[in-house]
């Protein structure tokens, strides 16, 4: 399998060069050559064994190693979920169910393809023979940054750089990032919001001046943002093993369509359920939830992109995003691998601040994609209810999922199996689960996190509860432009170290 830009199909490279080198130097996605079909059968026999071997088995397909070597890495990356299952389905109603993505160490879905990353950039390197180090610049919303810290720690010829919004991410997002140990680990707050802080990454991967400098210090530059195909493809595998899990359970029979739901804001988790029906995966509806930043509600609805619009800080803080790096990826597909097309969309959103797809395009999308948002208030309201009616907590992003997936069966009327993806623990956002719960205000995260779990019976992860007695060991902040300085000094710090 080789990978081409969305900016030049006519280039490819290996999957090995692209997983290190994160994004393409025409500032386009890599993207693969082609959709490799996914044997169901197959799937099913590989997903008796366990996620790791079903994970490994839908990766090959996509990249240089075989499935063997892929299921060591897989083997390693999910040993320490707090569930043998790594991704359980629960049963809501006869037709809804919820995938529970946070049983990693960062409680959030982002383990599942940045526990995988690093090991795959480690083999990657192995297989290219490099002598460079990478150097992975991460722009977060809130779990990514974590996620994608706790990954790389410690990981052999890597190091780590993570930029997030001073004000941007929840009390326990925070805190997670700033208390981050492993010497090949940065943190730095950004004065801005996500959007700032990922284009202030994008720009430094373009400025040759900046790769130049990092070069010589002996590291070539890689991402773990989903713009990386190494942290996309790995997020395909649990589409698949929710279906396969369904049949298997004997709720629906092979070939019978079910739909997902997703919170997204930068558009890689559901990006990741559409490569998954393009590979042959029997998909109804791809339903899009989104908090009140609802530019992609607008996409889907109306055709048009448009940053140029109120940015608001909400209680779902992974979905508080304006530019959605992954949609280059869609764009590019809808066009008919348009790459032409792709650039002046991308131009006109650097130019403008907008740009418009043609009306046949549209009406493509609207025929797999159902799309809507939620307010602040009908959040809360989908966490309380959530819980009333089944006994289930649920996180702010999960509830934009619930809260659309019953606007999805208002207005369509179909009942049809449907997975919501429910992509954090509820205890990483305590305040607002628990005002939402229990209509009680407490500053204090873990004082909250106590209450939650009185009123719940839900108990608190020891993940979150170890945070309170773990020092800060990153307190920089800066503005936009000060991240390449932040960069600099920090491989200054790990080139002391090394000398040490």
């Amino acid at each position: 399998m080789k990978v081409i830009s969305t900016r030049n199909a006519a280039k490819s490279v290996s999957s090995a060069d692209a997983v290190l080198a994160g994004i393409a130097d025409d500032g386009g996605l890599f993207v693969p050559e082609y959709f490799p079909r996914i044997d169901l059968q197959k799937a099913a026999r590989r997903g008796s064994e366990g996620y790791a071997r079903l994970a490994a088995y839908v990766m090959s397909l996509f990249f240089d190693l075989g499935e063997e070597e892929l299921l060591h890495i897989t083997t390693e990356a999910y040993a320490g979920y707090d569930d043998e299952n790594i991704v359980p389905l629960r049963e809501l109603t006869g037709d809804e169910y919820v995938m529970e993505l946070f049983h990693g160490p960062t409680l959030a879905f982002k383990d599942m393809a940045l526990q995988v990353l690093p090991r795959l950039i480690s083999a990657a390197l192995e297989l290219r023979g490099g002598r460079q180090d990478v150097l992975v610049l991460t722009a977060t919303s809130g779990d990514t940054g974590k996620a994608a810290l706790e990954g790389f720690r410690d990981v052999p010829r890597t190091a780590i750089e993570v930029f997030y919004p001073a004000e941007g991410v929840s009390a326990l997002q925070k805190l997670q990032m700033v208390t981050q140990d492993g010497r090949n680990t940065d943190v730095c707050a950004v004065r801005g919001n996500f959007d700032d802080a990922q284009t202030g990454v994008k720009q430094l991967f373009m400025d040759a001046g900046f790769r130049r400098k990092v070069s010589d210090a002996g590291y070539m530059l890689s991402s773990a943002n989903s713009i990386n195909i190494g942290r996309l493809v790995p997020q395909v595998a649990y589409y698949v093993w929710a279906y396969v899990q369904l049949v298997a359970s004997g709720r629906i029979e092979q070939g019978e369509k079910v739909n997902f739901c997703v919170p997204t804001g930068n558009f890689g988790n559901i990006l990741a359920a559409y490569y998954a029906h393009r590979c042959g995966l029997p998909v109804g509806r791809l339903i899009c939830a989104s908090n009140k930043n609802n530019i992609l509600t607008d996409f889907f609805q109306k055709g048009g992109y448009d940053t140029r619009r109120t940015f608001y800080k909400t209680m779902s803080p992974s979905m508080d995003i304006l530019v959605s790096s992954n949609l280059e990826r869609l764009l590019f597909e809808i066009s008919e691998r348009d790459e032409q097309a792709v650039v002046g969309w991308m131009q006109s959103l650097a130019n403008d601040g907008r740009y418009e797809i043609p009306p046949h395009a549209r009406n493509e999308l609207r025929t797999l994609f159902y799309a809507d948002f939620c307010s602040e208030e009908e959040t809360a309201a989908a966490i309380k209810k959530t819980f009333d009616d089944f006994g289930y907590l649920i996180d702010t992003h999960t509830a934009v999922a619930q809260c659309v997936y019953g606007k999805y069966v208002g207005d369509t009327a179909d009942t049809g199996v449907t997975v919501v993806v429910s992509t954090a623990n509820p205890y990483k956002f305590t305040q607002d689960v628990l005002r939402a719960v229990g209509g009680r205000d407490i500053d204090d995260a873990f004082a909250a996190a106590e209450k939650l779990e009185q009123m719940t019976g839900v108990p608190v992860p020891a993940r979150i509860s170890e945070l309170k007695m773990r020092p800060v060991l990153h307190d920089q902040e800066v503005e936009v432009s000060g991240q390449a300085a932040a960069v600099y000094g920090f491989v200054e710090r790990i080139k002391e170290w090394g000398d040490a």
